[in-house]
């Protein structure tokens, strides 16, 4: 993995997502994980290296949170086409969002729990991992229900509800999804690039 590379993007989209961004307010909202992300990849980086495919899934996530960040969730250009084009109801790019949401995460939390021998490669893992998703997708629900209840309207942006009576649990299966998606198709590579960080 190239560390100048990787930062050369991240600081790029930062930097693009923050000049003006349709909402000041839910940009930072949305784009505080990324920024924390990146901070505990830099303080990690000597004592805990991950193995190079995290790197890459983790710089994937965040700029899906920066561009979600400079539109808002329900209204990235791309998936306003796409939307269109199907005849759908809504922008579905938060979606995408917390498919990542599992996704990631899974992988992180895959890769923690291996390294750390905290539980060994198999069933109990994947158990462990996905309850560790749902966990962390509800906890982020919880958090925009919080800010919803403290700024009211200001917050319509980062709920990106679009009227979905159902976008809170149907975010958390999506979380759900992306977590099982991780574990069956990198499963395999990813204990190869673990066993060569050993």
């Amino acid at each position: 993995m190239n560390k100048y590379l990787w930062i050369l993007t991240y600081l790029t989209v930062l930097i693009w997502s923050l000049i003006n961004p349709k909402d000041q307010f839910t940009w930072v909202l949305e784009v505080t994980p990324a920024l924390i992300g990146g901070l505990v990849l830099l303080l990690t980086y000597n004592s805990f290296r991950l193995t190079p495919i995290l790197y890459y899934l983790i710089l994937a996530h965040c700029i899906i949170l920066m561009v979600g960040g400079h539109y808002t969730y329900a209204e990235v250009p791309l998936f306003d086409t796409i939307r269109d084009f199907f005849g759908a109801q809504r922008n579905d790019y938060d979606k995408i969002g917390h498919i990542f949401q599992g996704f990631v995460p899974a992988m992180v939390a895959r890769e923690i729990l291996l390294r750390k021998n905290v539980v060994q490669n198999g069933l109990w893992l994947h158990f462990i991992v996905l309850s560790i998703i749902l966990a962390i997708s509800s906890f982020y629900e919880l958090v925009e229900w919080w800010v919803a209840l403290a700024t009211g309207e200001n917050a319509e942006a980062f709920l990106g509800t679009q009227g979905y009576v159902w976008d809170t649990q149907s975010d958390m299966a999506y979380a759900l999804l992306g977590g099982i998606l991780a574990l069956v198709t990198l499963t395999k590579f990813h204990n190869k690039q673990i066993d060569s960080l050993q």
